[in-house]
């Protein structure tokens, strides 16, 4: 395997596992907030921030990566409070993970909230009258029975993550090393003659790791929909 891969080619692979474990560690606490106000919550602007949350699935992604250059560029209104604090997520790897996140943040989302969905609220109804506290009952009634939704949005997410290209290479770039990811290493490759080889090994470990999170998501959601029957 050393010798089939290149050091860039490794490099590429390194990074975009580094961005996609981030970003989805990142994405996944408010994930599953949102998940469960949108699932159990009524409030006024709910259909407001479900369309926001689904908006990065709507737009291009070189649309979505431009906004995240204005705003948490170096004179953006987010970046420019930041830099001073040592933060900067412009053309760096940090900048590619909150890409991939944000990109990936709405799989995550719909996936936990479908789990919660289905739970009956009976049982979290059942356990409330005995007296134990809201977040008791979440963290011992509902939690559990959707950590299956929730593992299959982990693995969307970062599977989202892993092939994330038009928002990233928009807000970072292309750099060797720094912010090549493995769909940008990809494109990189086939825009010089005779490199088409090392593009064709990296479209194989992408398929490779595209299929086995795919796998992975629907063995999670048989899991789902058996405790559901049960």
């Amino acid at each position: 395997m050393t010798t089939w891969l290149g050091p860039a080619e490794w490099q590429a692979i390194a990074l975009s596992l580094k961005v996609a474990v981030w970003a989805t560690l990142a994405a996944l606490p408010p994930g599953l907030f949102i998940a469960f106000a949108l699932a159990r919550w009524e409030f006024p602007g709910r259909q407001i921030l479900n369309g926001l949350v689904h908006l990065p699935l709507i737009l291009p992604p070189v649309v979505t990566g431009y906004l995240l250059l204005l705003t948490f560029g170096k004179t953006g209104p987010v970046g420019s409070v930041l830099e001073p604090l040592g933060i900067v997520f412009a053309f760096r790897w940090t900048g590619a993970a909150l890409a991939a996140g944000i990109m990936a943040f709405p799989l995550l989302v719909r996936a936990i909230r479908l789990s919660i969905e289905a739970v009956d609220p009976k049982l979290e109804q059942a356990a409330a009258t005995l007296g134990a506290p809201k977040g008791w009952v979440f963290v011992t009634v509902t939690l559990p029975l959707i950590l299956p939704g929730i593992l299959a949005g982990a693995i969307l997410a970062f599977a989202k993550a892993m092939g994330e290209f038009g928002a990233t290479i928009t807000f970072v770039s292309n750099i060797p090393g720094q912010t090549q990811t493995l769909p940008s290493a990809i494109y990189a490759f086939l825009q010089v003659p005779g490199s088409e080889s090392a593009a064709i090994r990296l479209v194989i470990i992408s398929v490779a790791i595209a299929m086995l999170a795919l796998v992975l998501s629907e063995i999670a959601a048989q899991r789902i929909a058996r405790r559901v029957r049960g």
